[in-house]
């Protein structure tokens, strides 16, 4: 029985371990300025709201990355400085501030774990 809860326990450390990376990993895309290595980590569809612009819900993963990429390249962003983050059962979130040579914006990504991996479906620039 001892063997049973060892062997659970290792499994739920190792599922914790993979899924804390898959954030690490969105950080850092987020942290490299990089629009196109953030959209790696986009689900098949995602909803988005930048700034002054009307949201969009569910866009294709490929036609999100172009959009976020030129709100990056438009808005000069450069790096990001996580704020919060917080996970509730299968989603989390995270709060920063995308780094430009200005004021910044402040952000907030909603990811979702599907198969065993954190996807983003949701940004969200103020």
């Amino acid at each position: 029985m001892k063997k049973i809860f060892l062997l659970i326990g290792m499994a739920l450390g190792f599922m914790s371990f993979s899924s804390q990376g898959d954030t690490d990993a969105i950080i850092q895309a987020f942290k490299s300025g990089n629009a196109m290595e953030v959209a790696k980590y986009f689900d098949d569809y995602v909803d988005m709201k930048l700034l002054d612009k009307a949201e969009v819900k569910n866009i294709g993963r490929n036609q999100a990355g172009i959009t976020l990429k030129a709100f990056f390249e438009e808005n000069g962003i450069t790096g990001f400085e996580k704020i919060s983050g917080r996970e509730l059962g299968n989603t989390m979130y995270l709060t920063g501030k995308l780094q430009n040579n200005g004021k910044g914006y402040a952000i907030t990504v909603l990811l979702k774990l599907k198969d065993g991996r954190h996807q983003i479906i949701t940004v969200r620039v103020n």
